[in-house]
């Protein structure tokens, strides 16, 4: 009877990851099509009005430079650049400084917030560099995110309809060395794209995404500003889900943005992953659940079980290689036909392990509610808060990280 029961729960699995791939599919084609209408209406020039960035900093990072400096490239006619740290030796500070020379024309302003009054230090950092801002449309941007010139005319664009109170983008994974990166920016780029664009044809954006969140002043004070947030791990879910109830739309931008990969070792790009998923449990509990039906090779490997227990080989060996072209045709289609993500073509034949580490990593993310982030120990509770965890006489080299 165990191989039956094995064969039920594989093939079920199985029709549920290809609902899933159909509707991906679906909203890859609509998502597509929005585009191209959006490109034949920027023919009529929209109106660009000022424009605050705020860039939290932590640390050096890989490619941090060249993160930094695509900002202030933009072709943007009036923009300014607040970076955030929490103390003046942050090493980050030192790129900031040496392209405020290379780019002396670009308005730019260093905010130091000294320790967080919140659990969230992000958020009390973005609380600080937005008392300074000149301009009433906000653009965050985590520094580990690379852009093209036209970045804030294509995410600034939505903002000319008055309804719209805040804009977010897709992202692709930009691997930095080792098997461990191209697998979490593999993630990046099909996984995380293929949810966000499913939530957007089956219910519209109700939340954000942290690269990049672009707000209007007014809409982030009518729900009462960054403070809210300070006990949260997702902030981005949070901000864009207080503004969709404040009666304002949240945007999916058209432009899709680099997001490079910072970890490169197996166990810090581990806890990172895991660190997002714990967040997605308390954040959405159902929602997380459900992702556990999105999963195909899983149960692949599951009926591959049953195959071998039966010696019925046909089934055996037809269902993981469903479950491995499933995989290949979800990487070419958001990968590479939404993301633009070259690797999600070259090595759609690796996307398959991704979906299986994946799946190990849901599963992973309901055992405990710690999590480790920028050097501190936190707990989860309920909603999505987060609480500090005291660790006297901690080190740094005791307290492996995880950056933003």
């Amino acid at each position: 009877m165990l191989e039956h029961i094995l064969f039920i729960v594989a093939v079920t699995g199985l029709l549920a990851s290809t609902v899933f791939l159909g509707l991906v599919i679906v909203a890859a084609f609509r998502f597509r099509g929005s585009v191209k209408r959006n490109d034949a209406q920027a023919e009529h020039k929209p109106k660009m009005p000022p424009v605050t960035v705020l860039k939290p900093l932590h640390g050096m990072e890989p490619l941090l430079e060249q993160c930094l400096e695509g900002f202030f490239r933009q072709d943007y006619p009036v923009y300014e650049l607040i970076f955030g740290a929490r103390t003046e030796d942050d090493p980050a500070l030192a790129v900031v400084e040496s392209l405020k020379k290379k780019y002396p024309h670009v308005q730019t302003q260093i905010v130091l917030s000294g320790e967080p009054a919140y659990p969230n230090a992000k958020v009390f950092l973005m609380e600080r560099m937005e008392t300074v801002a000149c301009h009433s449309i906000l653009v965050i941007s985590d520094s580990d995110v690379r852009v093209t010139a036209d970045y804030l005319k294509q995410v600034v664009q939505p903002f000319a309809h008055n309804n719209v109170g805040m804009v977010t983008c897709l992202y692709r994974g930009v691997p930095t060395g080792g098997i461990w990166s191209r697998l979490e920016a593999l993630g990046m780029s099909v996984e995380m794209s293929s949810g966000v664009l499913v939530a957007n044809l089956l219910e519209g954006m109700k939340f954000a995404l942290g690269p990049t969140m672009g707000i209007r002043k007014g809409v982030l004070d009518a729900w009462g500003g960054f403070s809210v947030l300070g006990d949260y791990c997702a902030d981005d879910f949070l901000m864009g889900s207080l503004t969709y109830a404040a009666g304002s739309q949240v945007v999916l931008s058209h432009h899709v943005i680099d997001h490079v990969v910072l970890h490169c070792t197996a166990g810090q790009s581990l806890l990172h992953q895991l660190r997002w998923m714990k967040s997605s449990r308390f954040s959405r509990r159902l929602g997380h659940i459900g992702t556990g039906l999105t999963f195909a090779m899983p149960f692949g490997l599951l009926g591959l079980l049953a195959g071998w227990m039966s010696g019925n080989w046909a089934l055996g060996l037809g269902l993981p290689g469903a479950a491995f072209a499933n995989r290949v045709v979800q990487s070419l289609v958001v990968g590479w036909g939404i993301t633009r993500d070259r690797n999600s073509a070259l090595f759609c034949w690796l996307y398959p392990a991704r979906d299986l580490l994946g799946f190990v990593l849901w599963c992973g993310s309901f055992f405990g509610s710690e999590i480790v982030w920028r050097q501190e120990r936190y707990r989860l509770v309920a909603g999505g808060r987060m609480i500090r965890k005291e660790q006297p006489g901690a080190t740094g080299a005791d307290r492996a990280g995880c950056a933003t």
